[in-house]
Protein backbone atom coordinates (compact mmCIF):
# COMPACT_ATOMS: atom_id res chain seq x y z
CA UNK A 1 0.00 0.00 0.00
CA UNK A 2 1.41 3.40 -0.95
CA UNK A 3 0.69 7.07 -0.32
CA UNK A 4 2.39 10.45 -0.14
CA UNK A 5 2.97 12.27 3.12
CA UNK A 6 4.18 15.70 4.17
CA UNK A 7 7.18 15.05 6.41
CA UNK A 8 9.84 17.53 7.50
CA UNK A 9 8.67 20.15 5.00
CA UNK A 10 9.00 17.73 2.12
CA UNK A 11 6.64 15.45 0.25
CA UNK A 12 7.77 11.86 0.57
CA UNK A 13 6.71 8.67 -1.16
CA UNK A 14 5.66 6.29 1.62
CA UNK A 15 5.54 2.55 1.09
CA UNK A 16 3.68 0.82 3.94
CA UNK A 17 5.08 -2.73 4.15
CA UNK A 18 3.20 -5.19 6.41
CA UNK A 19 5.23 -6.99 9.06
CA UNK A 20 4.20 -10.13 10.93
CA UNK A 21 0.66 -10.05 12.33
CA UNK A 22 0.32 -9.09 15.96
CA UNK A 23 0.06 -11.85 18.52
CA UNK A 24 -3.23 -10.42 19.77
CA UNK A 25 -4.92 -11.20 16.50
CA UNK A 26 -5.42 -7.50 15.73
CA UNK A 27 -4.44 -5.73 12.51
CA UNK A 28 -0.85 -6.15 11.40
CA UNK A 29 1.67 -3.42 12.07
CA UNK A 30 3.35 -1.59 9.21
CA UNK A 31 6.86 -0.46 8.55
CA UNK A 32 7.28 2.87 6.71
CA UNK A 33 9.93 3.22 4.02
CA UNK A 34 10.43 6.85 2.95
CA UNK A 35 11.62 7.61 -0.55
CA UNK A 36 12.51 11.27 -1.09
CA UNK A 37 10.17 12.87 -3.61
CA UNK A 38 9.54 16.58 -4.05
CA UNK A 39 8.22 17.66 -7.45
CA UNK A 40 4.70 18.00 -6.06
CA UNK A 41 3.78 20.16 -3.12
CA UNK A 42 0.55 18.68 -1.87
CA UNK A 43 -0.70 15.57 -0.10
CA UNK A 44 -1.94 12.89 -2.44
CA UNK A 45 -4.67 10.51 -1.26
CA UNK A 46 -4.05 6.84 -0.55
CA UNK A 47 -4.07 4.45 -3.46
CA UNK A 48 -5.13 0.83 -3.37
CA UNK A 49 -2.10 -0.18 -5.44
CA UNK A 50 1.51 0.96 -5.13
CA UNK A 51 2.47 3.90 -7.34
CA UNK A 52 5.95 5.06 -8.15
CA UNK A 53 7.03 8.70 -8.17
CA UNK A 54 7.42 8.87 -11.95
CA UNK A 55 3.80 7.87 -12.41
CA UNK A 56 2.69 10.53 -9.94
CA UNK A 57 4.70 13.12 -11.85
CA UNK A 58 3.04 12.04 -15.07
CA UNK A 59 -0.42 12.24 -13.50
CA UNK A 60 0.32 15.71 -12.17
CA UNK A 61 1.49 16.87 -15.60
CA UNK A 62 -1.73 15.57 -17.08
CA UNK A 63 -3.75 17.51 -14.52
CA UNK A 64 -1.80 20.68 -15.32
CA UNK A 65 -2.28 20.21 -19.06
CA UNK A 66 -6.00 19.61 -18.66
CA UNK A 67 -6.26 22.85 -16.65
CA UNK A 68 -4.43 24.77 -19.37
CA UNK A 69 -6.81 23.28 -21.94
CA UNK A 70 -9.75 24.45 -19.87
CA UNK A 71 -8.33 27.97 -19.88
CA UNK A 72 -8.04 27.86 -23.66
CA UNK A 73 -11.55 26.45 -24.09
CA UNK A 74 -12.97 29.25 -21.94
CA UNK A 75 -11.44 31.82 -24.28
CA UNK A 76 -9.32 33.35 -21.52
CA UNK A 77 -6.24 33.65 -23.72
CA UNK A 78 -6.56 36.27 -26.50
CA UNK A 79 -5.73 35.34 -30.08
CA UNK A 80 -2.49 36.52 -31.66
CA UNK A 81 -4.34 39.10 -33.77
CA UNK A 82 -5.90 40.61 -30.65
CA UNK A 83 -2.51 40.73 -28.94
CA UNK A 84 -0.97 42.54 -31.89
CA UNK A 85 -3.83 45.02 -31.91
CA UNK A 86 -3.28 45.89 -28.25
CA UNK A 87 0.46 46.27 -28.80
CA UNK A 88 -0.26 48.62 -31.70
CA UNK A 89 -2.61 50.68 -29.53
CA UNK A 90 0.02 51.08 -26.81
CA UNK A 91 2.67 52.02 -29.40
CA UNK A 92 0.44 54.72 -30.88
CA UNK A 93 -0.44 56.03 -27.42
CA UNK A 94 3.25 56.36 -26.58
CA UNK A 95 3.82 58.38 -29.76
CA UNK A 96 0.91 60.69 -28.91
CA UNK A 97 2.13 61.18 -25.34
CA UNK A 98 5.65 61.95 -26.58
CA UNK A 99 4.31 64.62 -28.95
CA UNK A 100 2.17 65.98 -26.12
CA UNK A 101 5.15 66.33 -23.75
CA UNK A 102 7.15 68.23 -26.37
CA UNK A 103 4.17 70.47 -27.09
CA UNK A 104 3.80 71.30 -23.40
CA UNK A 105 7.55 71.96 -23.15
CA UNK A 106 7.25 74.41 -26.03
CA UNK A 107 4.28 76.11 -24.33
CA UNK A 108 6.47 76.52 -21.24
CA UNK A 109 9.07 78.25 -23.46
CA UNK A 110 11.78 75.80 -22.53
CA UNK A 111 15.07 75.96 -24.47
CA UNK A 112 15.10 74.10 -27.80
CA UNK A 113 17.72 71.68 -26.57
CA UNK A 114 15.55 70.75 -23.60
CA UNK A 115 12.44 70.40 -25.76
CA UNK A 116 14.32 67.97 -27.96
CA UNK A 117 15.20 65.89 -24.92
CA UNK A 118 11.73 66.05 -23.36
CA UNK A 119 10.04 62.68 -23.04
CA UNK A 120 6.93 61.11 -21.50
CA UNK A 121 5.73 57.54 -21.65
CA UNK A 122 2.94 55.02 -21.13
CA UNK A 123 3.16 52.18 -18.57
CA UNK A 124 0.58 49.39 -18.46
CA UNK A 125 -0.69 47.66 -15.34
CA UNK A 126 -3.71 45.65 -14.19
CA UNK A 127 -4.55 42.42 -16.00
CA UNK A 128 -2.84 43.62 -19.18
CA UNK A 129 0.32 44.59 -17.34
CA UNK A 130 0.43 41.18 -15.67
CA UNK A 131 -0.21 39.38 -18.95
CA UNK A 132 -3.48 37.78 -17.85
CA UNK A 133 -5.96 39.81 -19.88
CA UNK A 134 -8.71 38.26 -21.98
CA UNK A 135 -9.94 38.96 -25.48
CA UNK A 136 -12.45 41.55 -24.23
CA UNK A 137 -10.36 43.07 -21.43
CA UNK A 138 -9.66 46.77 -21.30
CA UNK A 139 -6.17 48.20 -20.86
CA UNK A 140 -5.09 50.02 -17.72
CA UNK A 141 -2.40 52.42 -18.92
CA UNK A 142 -0.64 55.15 -16.93
CA UNK A 143 0.56 58.35 -18.57
CA UNK A 144 3.81 59.39 -16.87
CA UNK A 145 4.87 62.95 -17.58
CA UNK A 146 7.56 65.46 -16.55
CA UNK A 147 7.32 67.98 -13.75
CA UNK A 148 6.16 70.88 -15.91
CA UNK A 149 3.15 68.97 -17.37
CA UNK A 150 0.22 69.59 -15.03
CA UNK A 151 -2.84 67.40 -14.65
CA UNK A 152 -5.51 70.13 -14.71
CA UNK A 153 -4.34 72.00 -17.80
CA UNK A 154 -1.94 69.80 -19.74
CA UNK A 155 -3.38 66.34 -19.16
CA UNK A 156 -7.12 66.99 -19.03
CA UNK A 157 -7.17 69.71 -21.70
CA UNK A 158 -4.14 69.56 -24.02
CA UNK A 159 -3.73 65.78 -24.14
CA UNK A 160 -7.47 65.22 -24.17
CA UNK A 161 -7.87 67.44 -27.21
CA UNK A 162 -4.97 65.73 -28.97
CA UNK A 163 -6.63 62.37 -28.36
CA UNK A 164 -10.05 63.62 -29.38
CA UNK A 165 -8.66 64.82 -32.72
CA UNK A 166 -7.53 61.30 -33.59
CA UNK A 167 -9.85 59.23 -35.75
CA UNK A 168 -8.99 56.10 -33.73
CA UNK A 169 -10.28 57.64 -30.48
CA UNK A 170 -13.97 57.55 -29.58
CA UNK A 171 -16.14 57.96 -26.48
CA UNK A 172 -13.57 60.00 -24.56
CA UNK A 173 -14.62 60.98 -21.05
CA UNK A 174 -12.92 62.57 -18.06
CA UNK A 175 -13.17 61.54 -14.41
CA UNK A 176 -11.46 64.40 -12.63
CA UNK A 177 -12.35 64.14 -8.96
CA UNK A 178 -12.10 60.39 -8.42
CA UNK A 179 -9.56 58.88 -6.04
CA UNK A 180 -7.46 58.23 -9.13
CA UNK A 181 -8.39 60.87 -11.77
CA UNK A 182 -8.35 59.49 -15.30
CA UNK A 183 -9.51 59.69 -18.89
CA UNK A 184 -11.46 56.81 -20.37
CA UNK A 185 -11.80 56.28 -24.10
CA UNK A 186 -11.73 53.70 -26.84
CA UNK A 187 -8.70 53.50 -29.11
CA UNK A 188 -9.32 51.38 -32.21
CA UNK A 189 -12.18 49.82 -30.27
CA UNK A 190 -10.06 48.91 -27.23
CA UNK A 191 -11.22 50.48 -23.96
CA UNK A 192 -8.44 52.44 -22.23
CA UNK A 193 -8.31 53.76 -18.66
CA UNK A 194 -5.62 56.46 -18.55
CA UNK A 195 -4.67 58.13 -15.23
CA UNK A 196 -1.73 60.50 -14.93
CA UNK A 197 1.39 60.70 -12.75
CA UNK A 198 3.64 63.76 -12.70
CA UNK A 199 7.26 63.01 -11.79
CA UNK A 200 9.79 65.54 -10.51
CA UNK A 201 12.04 65.16 -13.54
CA UNK A 202 12.39 67.11 -16.79
CA UNK A 203 12.17 64.01 -18.97
CA UNK A 204 10.63 60.57 -18.37
CA UNK A 205 12.42 57.76 -20.23
CA UNK A 206 10.53 54.82 -21.77
CA UNK A 207 12.21 52.47 -19.32
CA UNK A 208 11.52 54.63 -16.27
CA UNK A 209 11.96 52.62 -13.07
CA UNK A 210 8.98 53.62 -10.93
CA UNK A 211 10.34 51.39 -8.16
CA UNK A 212 13.38 53.65 -7.84
CA UNK A 213 13.21 56.26 -5.05
CA UNK A 214 14.82 58.75 -7.46
CA UNK A 215 11.80 58.89 -9.76
CA UNK A 216 9.10 58.91 -7.07
CA UNK A 217 10.68 61.44 -4.73
CA UNK A 218 8.53 64.42 -3.70
CA UNK A 219 5.62 63.52 -5.97
CA UNK A 220 2.11 64.62 -5.03
CA UNK A 221 -0.40 62.28 -3.43
CA UNK A 222 -2.53 61.90 -6.57
CA UNK A 223 0.49 60.86 -8.64
CA UNK A 224 1.51 58.41 -5.91
CA UNK A 225 -1.93 56.78 -6.00
CA UNK A 226 -1.80 56.62 -9.79
CA UNK A 227 1.61 54.95 -9.63
CA UNK A 228 0.64 52.36 -7.02
CA UNK A 229 -0.92 49.98 -9.53
CA UNK A 230 2.11 50.05 -11.82
CA UNK A 231 4.52 49.65 -8.91
CA UNK A 232 2.58 46.70 -7.52
CA UNK A 233 2.45 45.01 -10.92
CA UNK A 234 6.14 45.44 -11.61
CA UNK A 235 7.16 44.20 -8.18
CA UNK A 236 4.89 41.14 -8.41
CA UNK A 237 6.48 40.25 -11.75
CA UNK A 238 9.93 40.56 -10.18
CA UNK A 239 9.04 38.49 -7.10
CA UNK A 240 7.26 35.46 -8.55
CA UNK A 241 9.75 32.64 -9.26
CA UNK A 242 8.03 31.47 -12.48
CA UNK A 243 6.06 34.16 -14.32
CA UNK A 244 4.49 31.84 -16.90
CA UNK A 245 3.06 29.52 -14.25
CA UNK A 246 1.89 32.50 -12.23
CA UNK A 247 0.01 33.89 -15.24
CA UNK A 248 -1.65 30.56 -16.03
CA UNK A 249 -2.80 30.00 -12.46
CA UNK A 250 -3.97 33.61 -12.06
CA UNK A 251 -6.26 33.21 -15.08
CA UNK A 252 -7.74 30.15 -13.38
CA UNK A 253 -8.13 31.87 -10.03
CA UNK A 254 -9.91 34.85 -11.60
CA UNK A 255 -12.26 32.55 -13.49
CA UNK A 256 -13.00 30.69 -10.25
CA UNK A 257 -13.69 33.94 -8.37
CA UNK A 258 -16.06 35.21 -11.06
CA UNK A 259 -17.94 31.93 -11.36
CA UNK A 260 -18.33 31.58 -7.61
CA UNK A 261 -19.49 35.18 -7.12
CA UNK A 262 -16.50 36.43 -5.09
CA UNK A 263 -14.91 38.77 -7.65
CA UNK A 264 -15.45 42.51 -7.61
CA UNK A 265 -14.11 45.10 -5.19
CA UNK A 266 -17.19 47.33 -5.39
CA UNK A 267 -19.41 44.50 -4.15
CA UNK A 268 -17.10 43.79 -1.23
CA UNK A 269 -15.20 40.89 -2.76
CA UNK A 270 -11.69 40.37 -4.14
CA UNK A 271 -10.37 42.43 -7.03
CA UNK A 272 -7.67 41.59 -9.53
CA UNK A 273 -4.82 43.04 -7.48
CA UNK A 274 -5.93 41.14 -4.37
CA UNK A 275 -5.90 37.81 -6.20
CA UNK A 276 -2.55 38.59 -7.85
CA UNK A 277 -0.84 39.29 -4.52
CA UNK A 278 -2.39 36.26 -2.82
CA UNK A 279 -1.21 34.00 -5.65
CA UNK A 280 2.25 35.60 -5.72
CA UNK A 281 2.51 34.77 -2.00
CA UNK A 282 1.78 31.11 -2.74
CA UNK A 283 4.22 31.06 -5.67
CA UNK A 284 6.97 32.38 -3.39
CA UNK A 285 6.28 29.67 -0.81
CA UNK A 286 6.10 26.88 -3.40
CA UNK A 287 8.64 27.99 -6.02
CA UNK A 288 8.96 24.54 -7.63
CA UNK A 289 5.27 23.75 -7.69
CA UNK A 290 3.55 22.66 -10.87
CA UNK A 291 0.49 24.51 -12.18
CA UNK A 292 -1.89 22.05 -10.54
CA UNK A 293 0.15 22.12 -7.33
CA UNK A 294 0.06 25.92 -7.18
CA UNK A 295 -3.69 26.16 -7.55
CA UNK A 296 -4.11 23.39 -4.96
CA UNK A 297 -1.88 25.20 -2.47
CA UNK A 298 -3.53 28.54 -3.24
CA UNK A 299 -6.85 27.25 -1.97
CA UNK A 300 -5.31 25.30 0.89
CA UNK A 301 -3.32 28.31 2.10
CA UNK A 302 -6.24 30.72 2.24
CA UNK A 303 -8.87 28.24 3.36
CA UNK A 304 -6.98 28.18 6.67
CA UNK A 305 -5.29 31.59 6.71
CA UNK A 306 -5.44 33.20 10.20
CA UNK A 307 -7.10 36.47 9.22
CA UNK A 308 -6.65 39.32 10.05
CA UNK A 309 -2.95 38.45 9.87
CA UNK A 310 -1.80 40.44 6.82
CA UNK A 311 -0.64 38.68 3.66
CA UNK A 312 2.77 40.12 2.76
CA UNK A 313 5.09 39.13 -0.05
CA UNK A 314 8.71 38.32 0.73
CA UNK A 315 10.08 41.62 -0.52
CA UNK A 316 13.54 42.97 0.24
CA UNK A 317 12.33 46.44 -0.74
CA UNK A 318 9.93 46.50 2.22
CA UNK A 319 10.82 46.47 5.91
CA UNK A 320 10.16 43.20 7.68
CA UNK A 321 7.39 42.72 10.20
CA UNK A 322 3.63 43.16 10.10
CA UNK A 323 2.33 46.72 10.02
CA UNK A 324 -0.74 47.48 12.06
CA UNK A 325 -4.00 47.26 10.13
CA UNK A 326 -7.18 47.14 12.19
CA UNK A 327 -9.74 48.35 9.66
CA UNK A 328 -9.71 45.43 7.22
CA UNK A 329 -10.99 41.90 7.74
CA UNK A 330 -8.59 40.60 5.07
CA UNK A 331 -5.54 42.92 4.96
CA UNK A 332 -3.32 42.39 1.92
CA UNK A 333 -0.13 44.44 1.83
CA UNK A 334 0.91 46.13 -1.40
CA UNK A 335 4.40 45.17 -2.61
CA UNK A 336 7.17 47.77 -2.18
CA UNK A 337 5.66 49.20 0.98
CA UNK A 338 4.80 47.50 4.25
CA UNK A 339 2.71 50.50 5.25
CA UNK A 340 0.20 50.39 2.38
CA UNK A 341 -2.64 47.97 1.86
CA UNK A 342 -4.89 47.14 -1.04
CA UNK A 343 -8.12 49.10 -0.90
CA UNK A 344 -10.94 46.79 0.10
CA UNK A 345 -14.70 46.94 0.66
CA UNK A 346 -14.95 43.57 2.40
CA UNK A 347 -17.68 43.30 5.04
CA UNK A 348 -18.73 40.53 7.45
CA UNK A 349 -20.98 38.99 4.80
CA UNK A 350 -18.46 38.98 1.97
CA UNK A 351 -15.69 37.83 4.31
CA UNK A 352 -17.81 34.81 5.24
CA UNK A 353 -18.58 34.08 1.57
CA UNK A 354 -14.94 34.34 0.50
CA UNK A 355 -13.79 32.03 3.31
CA UNK A 356 -16.53 29.52 2.47
CA UNK A 357 -15.51 29.48 -1.19
CA UNK A 358 -11.84 29.04 -0.34
CA UNK A 359 -12.77 26.06 1.83
CA UNK A 360 -14.98 24.55 -0.89
CA UNK A 361 -12.22 24.93 -3.46
CA UNK A 362 -9.70 23.35 -1.08
CA UNK A 363 -11.96 20.37 -0.49
CA UNK A 364 -12.39 19.89 -4.24
CA UNK A 365 -8.69 20.16 -5.10
CA UNK A 366 -7.04 18.39 -2.18
CA UNK A 367 -7.20 15.05 -4.03
CA UNK A 368 -6.64 16.14 -7.62
CA UNK A 369 -4.88 12.90 -8.58
CA UNK A 370 -7.87 10.72 -7.92
CA UNK A 371 -9.11 9.04 -11.13
CA UNK A 372 -12.51 10.76 -11.24
CA UNK A 373 -11.22 14.29 -10.64
CA UNK A 374 -12.65 16.97 -12.97
CA UNK A 375 -11.53 20.60 -13.01
CA UNK A 376 -14.95 21.73 -14.22
CA UNK A 377 -16.42 21.04 -10.77
CA UNK A 378 -14.17 23.73 -9.30
CA UNK A 379 -15.53 26.30 -11.74
CA UNK A 380 -19.21 25.50 -11.43
CA UNK A 381 -21.22 28.74 -11.09
CA UNK A 382 -22.51 29.52 -7.63
CA UNK A 383 -26.17 28.32 -7.40
CA UNK A 384 -27.74 31.52 -6.09
CA UNK A 385 -31.33 30.48 -6.86
CA UNK A 386 -30.89 27.21 -4.94
CA UNK A 387 -28.85 28.61 -2.06
CA UNK A 388 -31.20 31.43 -1.09
CA UNK A 389 -34.97 31.56 -0.71
CA UNK A 390 -35.18 35.37 -0.60
CA UNK A 391 -33.34 38.14 -2.39
CA UNK A 392 -33.04 41.89 -2.22
CA UNK A 393 -33.70 43.15 -5.74
CA UNK A 394 -31.76 46.33 -6.57
CA UNK A 395 -33.37 47.97 -9.60
CA UNK A 396 -31.55 50.87 -11.30
CA UNK A 397 -32.82 52.67 -14.39
CA UNK A 398 -32.41 55.85 -16.43
CA UNK A 399 -33.93 57.41 -19.53
CA UNK A 400 -31.03 56.43 -21.82
CA UNK A 401 -28.01 54.14 -21.81
CA UNK A 402 -25.44 56.92 -21.31
CA UNK A 403 -27.18 58.18 -18.19
CA UNK A 404 -27.67 54.61 -17.01
CA UNK A 405 -23.94 53.89 -17.22
CA UNK A 406 -23.18 56.96 -15.10
CA UNK A 407 -25.91 56.17 -12.61
CA UNK A 408 -25.04 52.49 -12.17
CA UNK A 409 -21.34 53.29 -11.77
CA UNK A 410 -22.09 55.82 -9.07
CA UNK A 411 -24.53 53.60 -7.17
CA UNK A 412 -22.12 50.65 -7.26
CA UNK A 413 -19.46 52.82 -5.64
CA UNK A 414 -21.89 53.18 -2.72
CA UNK A 415 -22.86 49.51 -2.49
CA UNK A 416 -20.82 48.92 0.65
CA UNK A 417 -23.09 51.26 2.60
CA UNK A 418 -26.15 49.31 1.49
CA UNK A 419 -24.51 46.00 2.34
CA UNK A 420 -23.57 47.14 5.84
CA UNK A 421 -27.11 48.42 6.44
CA UNK A 422 -28.61 45.10 5.35
CA UNK A 423 -26.21 43.28 7.67
CA UNK A 424 -27.43 45.42 10.56
CA UNK A 425 -31.12 44.73 10.02
CA UNK A 426 -31.09 41.30 8.40
CA UNK A 427 -27.84 39.46 9.02
CA UNK A 428 -25.54 38.05 6.38
CA UNK A 429 -26.19 39.08 2.79
CA UNK A 430 -24.60 37.77 -0.42
CA UNK A 431 -24.26 40.63 -2.97
CA UNK A 432 -24.17 38.76 -6.28
CA UNK A 433 -21.91 40.95 -8.50
CA UNK A 434 -23.58 39.82 -11.73
CA UNK A 435 -25.77 42.36 -13.50
CA UNK A 436 -29.09 41.47 -15.08
CA UNK A 437 -31.75 43.37 -17.01
CA UNK A 438 -35.52 43.41 -16.55
CA UNK A 439 -36.78 42.71 -20.07
CA UNK A 440 -40.32 43.77 -19.13
CA UNK A 441 -39.26 47.30 -18.20
CA UNK A 442 -39.52 49.96 -20.92
CA UNK A 443 -36.53 52.04 -19.82
CA UNK A 444 -32.86 50.96 -19.82
CA UNK A 445 -32.12 49.22 -16.54
CA UNK A 446 -29.70 47.10 -14.54
CA UNK A 447 -30.83 44.70 -11.82
CA UNK A 448 -28.91 43.04 -8.98
CA UNK A 449 -30.16 40.16 -6.82
CA UNK A 450 -28.56 39.84 -3.39
CA UNK A 451 -29.19 36.65 -1.45
CA UNK A 452 -30.46 37.00 2.11
CA UNK A 453 -29.28 34.78 4.93
CA UNK A 454 -31.14 31.45 5.00
CA UNK A 455 -33.24 30.91 8.09
CA UNK A 456 -33.82 34.62 8.79
CA UNK A 457 -37.57 34.99 8.29
CA UNK A 458 -38.37 38.04 10.37
CA UNK A 459 -39.85 41.08 8.63
CA UNK A 460 -37.42 43.31 6.79
CA UNK A 461 -38.49 46.93 6.41
CA UNK A 462 -37.06 47.34 2.92
CA UNK A 463 -38.66 50.77 2.47
CA UNK A 464 -36.65 52.12 5.40
CA UNK A 465 -33.47 50.62 3.95
CA UNK A 466 -34.28 52.16 0.56
CA UNK A 467 -34.85 55.60 2.09
CA UNK A 468 -31.52 55.43 3.90
CA UNK A 469 -29.64 54.27 0.78
CA UNK A 470 -31.30 56.91 -1.39
CA UNK A 471 -29.90 59.65 0.84
CA UNK A 472 -26.47 58.05 0.49
CA UNK A 473 -26.43 57.88 -3.31
CA UNK A 474 -27.99 61.29 -4.00
CA UNK A 475 -25.63 63.13 -1.65
CA UNK A 476 -22.98 64.81 -3.81
CA UNK A 477 -23.96 63.29 -7.15
CA UNK A 478 -23.95 65.96 -9.87
CA UNK A 479 -25.01 63.82 -12.83
CA UNK A 480 -28.42 62.74 -13.99
CA UNK A 481 -30.18 61.04 -11.07
CA UNK A 482 -31.93 57.92 -12.25
CA UNK A 483 -34.33 55.60 -10.46
CA UNK A 484 -33.48 53.19 -7.66
CA UNK A 485 -35.89 50.75 -6.09
CA UNK A 486 -35.30 48.01 -3.51
CA UNK A 487 -37.69 45.11 -3.05
CA UNK A 488 -37.76 41.62 -1.57
CA UNK A 489 -38.36 38.78 -4.01
CA UNK A 490 -38.64 35.05 -3.52
CA UNK A 491 -36.44 32.61 -5.40
CA UNK A 492 -39.52 31.52 -7.34
CA UNK A 493 -39.94 35.11 -8.59
CA UNK A 494 -36.48 35.41 -10.09
CA UNK A 495 -36.11 36.17 -13.76
CA UNK A 496 -36.68 33.07 -15.84
CA UNK A 497 -33.24 33.17 -17.31
CA UNK A 498 -31.13 30.07 -17.90
CA UNK A 499 -28.07 32.27 -17.32
CA UNK A 500 -29.07 33.38 -13.81
CA UNK A 501 -26.79 30.93 -12.06
CA UNK A 502 -24.17 30.86 -14.82
CA UNK A 503 -22.12 33.81 -13.58
CA UNK A 504 -21.96 35.02 -17.18
CA UNK A 505 -23.84 38.28 -16.81
CA UNK A 506 -22.27 41.58 -17.81
CA UNK A 507 -20.75 44.05 -15.40
CA UNK A 508 -20.59 47.81 -15.61
CA UNK A 509 -17.22 49.21 -14.67
CA UNK A 510 -17.63 52.16 -12.33
CA UNK A 511 -17.12 55.39 -14.24
CA UNK A 512 -18.75 58.78 -14.07
CA UNK A 513 -18.45 60.38 -17.44
CA UNK A 514 -18.32 64.01 -18.41
CA UNK A 515 -20.16 63.85 -21.72
CA UNK A 516 -19.15 66.91 -23.67
CA UNK A 517 -21.55 66.76 -26.59
CA UNK A 518 -24.54 69.10 -26.35
CA UNK A 519 -22.65 71.08 -23.70
CA UNK A 520 -21.27 74.57 -24.04
CA UNK A 521 -17.49 74.68 -24.47
CA UNK A 522 -15.28 77.27 -22.86
CA UNK A 523 -11.99 78.31 -24.53
CA UNK A 524 -9.03 77.79 -22.20
CA UNK A 525 -5.75 79.69 -22.31
CA UNK A 526 -2.36 78.75 -20.94
CA UNK A 527 -1.44 79.88 -17.46
CA UNK A 528 2.17 80.09 -18.57
CA UNK A 529 1.87 81.83 -21.96
CA UNK A 530 -0.53 84.80 -21.94
CA UNK A 531 -3.11 84.70 -24.74
CA UNK A 532 -1.98 81.21 -25.83
CA UNK A 533 -5.02 79.04 -26.56
CA UNK A 534 -4.66 75.43 -25.33
CA UNK A 535 -8.12 74.01 -26.08
CA UNK A 536 -11.74 73.80 -25.07
CA UNK A 537 -13.16 72.59 -21.77
CA UNK A 538 -16.81 71.66 -21.23
CA UNK A 539 -18.56 74.40 -19.29
CA UNK A 540 -19.34 72.20 -16.29
CA UNK A 541 -16.08 70.24 -16.16
CA UNK A 542 -14.63 72.40 -13.47
CA UNK A 543 -17.54 71.81 -11.09
CA UNK A 544 -18.43 68.15 -11.60
CA UNK A 545 -17.68 66.15 -8.48
CA UNK A 546 -17.09 62.43 -8.30
CA UNK A 547 -15.82 61.59 -4.83
CA UNK A 548 -14.90 57.98 -5.49
CA UNK A 549 -13.35 56.25 -8.43
CA UNK A 550 -14.17 52.71 -7.39
CA UNK A 551 -12.97 49.82 -9.52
Amino acid sequence: MAAYAYIDNQINFVDFRPLTPSSSGGPPSFDQVFLSYNPLLFVVPHFSVPLNPSLLIQMDEERSLSLLQLIANEGLVPAREEEEKRKSVIKKLKQIVLSWAKKVAWQRRLPKEQIAQTHATILTYGSYGLGVHGSESDIDALCVGPQFATMAEDFFIVLRNMLKSRSEVTEIHCVKDAKVPLMRFKFDGVLIDLPYAQLRVLSVPDDVDVLSPFFVRDIDETSWKSLSGVRANQRIIQLVPDLEKFQSVLRCVKLWAKRRGVYGNLNGFLGGVHLAILLAFVCQNFPKGSISALITNFFKTFAFWPWPTPVMLQDTMSPSGYPSETRSLMPISLPCSSHEYCHTNITRSTFYKIRAEFLRAHNLTRDILRPDFDWHTLFEPFPFSKKYARFVKVYLSASNHDDLGDWVGWVKSRFRGLLVKLEEVQGLCDPNPTEYADADAAEPNVVFYWGLQPGRTHFLDIESVQKDFWKNITNGYQGYIGRMKLSIVQASQLVRNSQFDSGSGKRTKACWKIIDYNLASVPTYSQHMPNYFVGYMAANEGTTKHPSGGG
